[in-house]
Parts: structure tokens; C-alpha cells; sequence
């Protein structure tokens, strides 16, 4: 397989986080009242976060400029108008073939699993500082949705219990 430039790598996590920020917001309609939305509208909005800096990355390499801070590109990224979506969305498919709690929470953990994966081979393959640091915040981002994705699972399945009592609260954490 070929390598892919960081420019490359990053227009593909471009269509993946807009496919993420799209499933994130359906499946806060989806799941049942109080039992998750907040945390599925509040990765939605960090996706969005990602699609911004990403975008101001890409305005930039596209100028001949090197890499900018997570900061500027998150600056330069800013954009107005709403994400536009494509017809097709496997994670939403997904979903509505089995709109169960468990399952969305199980969709949206593969989903950062893979973004996980994806961001930390193009950061093994990063040569600035700069693109380091940039892939490294948006890891540390996906491996921060896996986490409570892992949590909102646990607690679902009422084994973030201890003799009755909640060791935590996704909904606090957030």
C-alpha cells in the first residue's frame, strides 16, 4: 500500500470526521433520554472541532506553507456554514439497522478504534515537528472519545457500579 503524504492522510480524516460528526448527531436522537445523548452531541461537537482544524491545515499546505500549530489551523479552519453530508453514511446505517443504545455506543467505539489506528500510523510517519504535534492533539482527541465511549458502555451495561453505588458519571465528566 502506498504511503500517503500528510496532506493526503488528512483529507482522508477530513471525509471520516465528518462521517463521525454526522453519525455523533444522529445518534443523540437516537439513544434514550438521559441515558447518552449529551455525550453523543458533545463528541459531535468535538468532530466538528477536528473538521475545523483539519479544514485550516489544509488551507494552508494548500498555499505552499508548512504545517500550522493545532491554534492557528483551528483559526483558519473556521467556517460559517454547516457541514454538508454525503448520501451515504455506514455508521448511520448501522445504526438504524439496530438503533439500540448498546449498539450506537458499539458503532461509535469502532469508529474512534479506527481513528485511533489511522492517526497514530500518519503520526509514525510524520517528518516536521509541527505535524507531530498536530496529529498528536487529534490522537490524544480520539483516544479521549474512546474513553468515554468505553465509559457510557460500562455504565449501560451497569458494570461502572460498585456494590450499588456509581463510581462516575459520564455526563459529569464532560
Amino acid at each position: 500500500m502506498e504511503k500517503l503524504s500528510v496532506r493526503d492522510a488528512l483529507a482522508v480524516a477530513l471525509k471520516t470526521e465528518l462521517e463521525g460528526f454526522a453519525y455523533y448527531q444522529y445518534a443523540a436522537t437516537v439513544v434514550a433520554e438521559g441515558k447518552g445523548e449529551g455525550v453523543f452531541a458533545h463528541l459531535a461537537e468535538e468532530e466538528l472541532e477536528h473538521m475545523e482544524v483539519i479544514r485550516g491545515i489544509l488551507a494552508t499546505l494548500d498555499k505552499g506553507e508548512d504545517c500550522p500549530t493545532y491554534s492557528e489551523a483551528l483559526r483558519a479552519g473556521l467556517h460559517k456554514e454547516t457541514p454538508s453530508f454525503g448520501d451515504k453514511n455506514e455508521l448511520i446505517d448501522k445504526l438504524k439497522s439496530n438503533p439500540t443504545d448498546v449498539n450506537a455506543i458499539a458503532i461509535g467505539m469502532k469508529n474512534e478504534e479506527e481513528a485511533v489506528a489511522f492517526y497514530l500510523k500518519h503520526l509514525k510517519a510524520a517528518t516536521t515537528p509541527k505535524e507531530k504535534v498536530v496529529l498528536t492533539r487529534l490522537l490524544e482527541m480520539e483516544k479521549a472519545h474512546l474513553k468515554i465511549l468505553r465509559w457510557e458502555s460500562e455504565a449501560l451495561n451497569e458494570s461502572g457500579f460498585w456494590c450499588g453505588i456509581m463510581e462516575y458519571s459520564v455526563e459529569k465528566e464532560i
